[in-house]
């Protein structure tokens, strides 16, 4: 080793020489984060999918043109669970077709069934205009559970 005068004349210091400091930012940030994303996910997930009025028109619009086109297994696989119990595919036309063009309306929220819609569908054949309603449900997915001619 070498002698003589040196730069400092004491040792090194320790590094650390008080108690250590808790810093909970990073949780705080972390925790943060997880709720701004969780708000984004709840205000971003509708215009993803759309409201569940625009999932029950749509369904009830797919459901009559499978229909039209006579593909009774898409037009089954729209059903409830319920309604695919009660019924078969060849059945699904003679219980929700009636004469005339079928033009989907709006749905609105049932009043009796918190949760279920209720889509108009109005039938036009020459001048007569009649309307049935279809309650939609989610089930995994807007799926058709009922008609009625009774709003």
């Amino acid at each position: 080793m070498t002698e003589g005068p040196y730069l400092y004349d004491e040792g090194p210091e320790p590094l650390h020489t008080g108690a250590g400091r808790r810093r909970g930012r990073l949780l705080v940030l972390i925790f943060a984060g997880t709720v701004l994303l969780a708000i984004a996910a709840v205000v971003v997930l509708p215009l993803v999918k759309g409201t569940a009025e625009e999932q029950s028109t749509q369904a009830v619009q797919v459901f009559y043109a499978a229909l039209e086109q006579g593909d009774t297994d898409t037009a089954y696989s729209l059903l409830c669970n319920d309604e695919r119990a009660r019924l078969q595919p060849d059945q699904v036309a003679g219980k929700y077709v009636r004469s005339g063009t079928p033009t989907v309306g709006k749905a609105t929220a049932d009043p009796g069934d918190s949760g279920a819609r209720v889509v108009t569908v109005r039938w036009t054949d020459g001048g007569a205009v009649t309307s049935t309603f279809l309650t939609v449900v989610n089930e995994d997915g807007a799926h058709i559970c009922g008609t009625t001619t009774d709003g």
